[in-house]
């Protein structure tokens, strides 16, 4: 059987530092030329040497084949950096690839940036038609859609209004409508959906589980293993813009969970330098310095913790001017993304807010680790205003070992928390 996706050896080299080479006036051009010679003059070391080009490119994929056929829906997984976006646009015909080639047979809809293809001064009811056009549909199949559309992007009210109003959560929700009412053959999906509120990646899902039964191809990147391992039956691992692993869901997220995930801190590495982390998004400044572990007595975290254990992190960060409004957390994944719980400092009843800048450091003690035993990641972020401002994914990982939580000498395993609970008997005859 042909693929639907056809892909050989495809690689996309960016260099460093390079600008446009295309200029709108003589103007742009003259004062690029001139800046182009102070900066050769500026980089110019004393011993002659100047930089070669393959000392400043960056080949974001390299050497990527892959096959992908009718009815795949394909998990593409990697650390931040690991070449899946870049992937995903020579896809999707946004970005040219420097080497190979692609062959895709069949209509495709992409989601990989919030509202891309919109107007910013147009309505939702104009942008539905214009970015419906880019997406290759008819004018009368977008009709016959219409309704159906705005039901699932939920904003109705805001049909006429200009699109530069929407928030991030209503430009993401009006896109993937469109594109999955497109009905496309295809459907490509970055983890722009992380945008959008829980109800609504609960519908994108379904949305996707829907394509995949009607034997429609998705290819779907997500930090989101659990999401990945539920819809998809292939995954691709990335890493540093090379192919690592394919197979199935299941064995492509235990590869990366074995080999890649984190790239985290080893055992015994109880203090981690967050700010040159590699689980940091690329929109987020590195305000987030040092993450340290503790266990009790101040002990130095191995890496193993027994349920029910105390923890302490240390968080040391930076405010760059006087603010009265910071906080930050430490969130705990599953192996597989999801969420078990989240330690936050905007949670203390007690926390005085004063005005404070340069750099700053929240200490949180858990009495007890509430998490069943297994392997965790754990993500730190930082809220300046009310606005998240760093945020490092993997930061470390912590193994939580089997332990007598509630000294009964019944060791707890199912589940992913150990809830602090009390039982009486009742006695006979009394019903209150």
């Amino acid at each position: 059987m042909q693929p639907i996706i056809e892909i050989r050896n495809i690689s996309k080299r960016y260099q460093l530092g390079e600008r446009n080479a295309m200029y709108g006036s003589f103007r742009e051009a003259l004062v690029n030329t001139v800046r182009n010679g102070w900066q050769r003059l500026g980089r110019e070391p004393a011993n002659g040497h100047t930089p070669s080009r393959a000392d400043t490119c960056l080949w974001a994929v390299r050497d990527i084949n892959m096959d992908v056929y009718k009815g795949d829906t394909v998990g593409i997984i990697g650390s931040n950096g690991a070449g899946k976006s870049t992937l995903l646009k020579i896809l999707s015909r946004i970005t040219e690839p420097t080497e190979g080639s692609v062959s895709i047979r069949g209509r495709m809809a992409s989601l990989l940036e919030v509202g891309t293809g919109f107007h910013p001064e147009l309505t939702g009811r104009e942008n539905i038609y214009l970015n419906g056009a880019i997406l290759g549909m008819h004018k009368h199949e977008i009709e016959a859609r219409f309704e159906d559309i705005i039901a699932f992007a939920g904003i109705g009210k805001f049909l006429d209004t200009p699109v530069k109003r929407y928030s991030s959560g209503m430009y993401v929700r009006l896109a993937f409508s469109i594109a999955a009412h497109l009905d496309p053959e295809i459907l490509i999906v970055d983890e722009v959906l992380a945008v959008g509120d829980v109800a609504f990646q609960k519908k994108c899902l379904g949305t996707m589980a829907e394509a995949y039964a009607r034997s429609r191809t998705v290819l779907f990147v997500s930090h989101n293993l659990a999401a990945v391992e539920s819809l998809c039956n292939r995954a691709v691992v990335l890493h540093q813009g090379r192919i690592a692993f394919t197979g199935t869901a299941k064995e492509g997220i235990s590869y990366y969970m074995r080999n890649l995930s984190a790239e985290a801190p080893k055992e015994g590495l109880h203090v981690i330098d967050l700010r040159t982390a590699r689980g940091r998004s690329e929109k987020y400044q590195p305000h987030l310095r040092r993450l340290e572990l503790y266990t009790e007595g101040d002990t130095p975290l191995s890496g193993d913790l027994p349920a029910g254990a105390f923890l302490k992190a240390v968080i040391s960060f930076e405010l760059k001017d006087p603010c009265t409004s910071f906080d930050a957390s430490i969130a705990f994944d599953t192996d597989t993304g999801q969420r078990v719980c989240t330690a936050h400092s905007a949670y203390e009843p007690t926390r005085a807010h004063e005005e404070r800048s340069g750099e700053q450091t929240f200490v949180c003690r858990i009495a007890r680790l509430p998490l069943v035993p297994g392997e965790y990641n754990l993500h730190v972020g930082l809220d300046i205003g009310g606005h998240e401002v760093d945020w490092v994914e993997n930061a470390a990982r912590l193994t939580v070992l089997r332990a007598d939580y509630y000294g009964t000498g019944i060791v707890p395993t199912k589940g992913t928390t150990l809830i602090d609970n009390r039982w009486t008997l009742r006695p006979v005859g009394i019903t209150i």
